[in-house]
């Protein structure tokens, strides 16, 4: 008969270990279970086809070379995975946020509009909001930061969530309470700070 596979597959956590050990074929396999969602929160992040693409890659060589760091103690081995994948994307995006604008090409008149844009007051406060709000959120435990971040930086609804990290429907809807009531408090008392 030779080698016959098992009809059931190793459990992710199995493989990834595996995957620290160096084998390949684990790589592979656990690969082709998560690429679509690694995918999908990927482009939800960043909106961008090919910039998702990247994403992936970068996060999967990420995982092959840090999977001897995974503890299954702090959640599953496809959380931990999209987590590496989700926190890629949003490097991307401050990266990209952080860049100014190449102006070598533009026409006066544009030129005008992108300064006259940058500077305005409006979109100031609204950065120094988006810092503080996300300065905040690091601060939250990383079981509600997580929820947060999904849902309004990947876009994710929370049944969404709870199949991603496979955790109840109430359990992703209590961390992400809990979760906003403390960034409400924070965010207050920011706001009487800068008034």
């Amino acid at each position: 008969m030779g080698n016959q596979v098992p009809s059931q597959s190793p459990p992710d956590e199995d493989l990834l270990v595996r995957v620290g050990d160096r084998d390949k074929q684990a790589f592979e396999l656990f690969y082709d279970r998560f690429e679509r969602r690694a995918f999908s929160l990927a482009y939800r992040i960043v909106g961008e086809r090919s910039l998702a693409e990247d994403i992936v890659q970068d996060g999967f060589l990420s995982v092959w070379k840090n999977a001897g760091r995974y503890d299954p103690s702090r959640g599953s081995a496809g959380a931990w995975a999209l987590g590496i994948i989700r926190n890629r994307a949003i490097d991307v995006l401050r990266s990209r946020a952080s860049r100014t604008p190449d102006l070598d090409h533009d026409d006066d008149l544009t030129l005008e509009n992108r300064v006259s844009d940058l500077n305005t007051e409006g979109q100031a406060i609204q950065r120094e909001t988006g810092r503080e709000v996300r300065t905040r959120l690091a601060q939250l435990p990383e079981n509600q930061s997580k929820v947060i971040g999904l849902a309004f930086f990947g876009g994710f609804s929370q049944t969404e969530i709870s199949d991603l990290l496979e955790l109840p429907l109430g359990t992703v809807k209590g961390r992400m309470r809990l979760g906003m009531e403390k960034l409400r408090g924070e965010l207050g008392s920011y706001e009487g700070e800068t008034t």
